[in-house]
């Protein structure tokens, strides 16, 4: 294990972080020495919004992927190499929010036939989702989902 590997372990486990996250952060700092082929340390902000934008466009990785990977070399630079970081170099992704798929009548009724035992059809049957009216179309069964802006 190199010594900057075991300074930032030993950051990441005094403040108590998950193994998960542990995990997850190590990787990422792991990744992005291993792009640039040199030691973590030596990188700087220029090297991480270069590494930002290949994320999001070579490896085509969710925005919610990207930001993980930003939150580590964030840890990196500002906890383990104590050096200066702000957000204004490298900003979040906006994550996509996508509207979710409205079953049709034929849909849902093939949905509560699907269901292996009439305990499963009472339950799929029992709780329809409570919509305000004003969000109910006339002319077909459907729902809109109004997303606050």
């Amino acid at each position: 294990m190199t010594r900057l590997r075991r300074m930032m372990l030993e950051e990441l486990e005094r403040r108590n972080y998950s193994q998960g996250t542990i995990r997850c952060f190590l990787r990422a700092v792991a990744d992005f020495a291993r792009y640039f082929h040199r030691s973590p340390d030596q990188l700087r902000p220029e090297h991480v919004r270069e590494y930002h934008a290949y994320l999001l466009r070579g490896r085509k990785l969710d925005a919610s992927s990207v930001t993980q990977q930003l939150a580590a070399l964030r840890f990196f630079f500002l906890k383990t190499l104590k050096k200066r970081w702000t957000m204004d170099e490298t900003p979040s992704p906006k994550k996509v929010r996508r509207l979710p798929t409205i079953l049709s009548q034929e849909e849902v009724a093939q949905l509560i036939n699907a269901a292996p035992t009439p305990f499963y059809r009472i339950l799929l049957m029992s709780r329809p989702p409570q919509v305000p009216h004003g969000n109910r179309s006339t002319r077909r069964t459907e729902v809109r989902a109004n997303w606050p802006a």
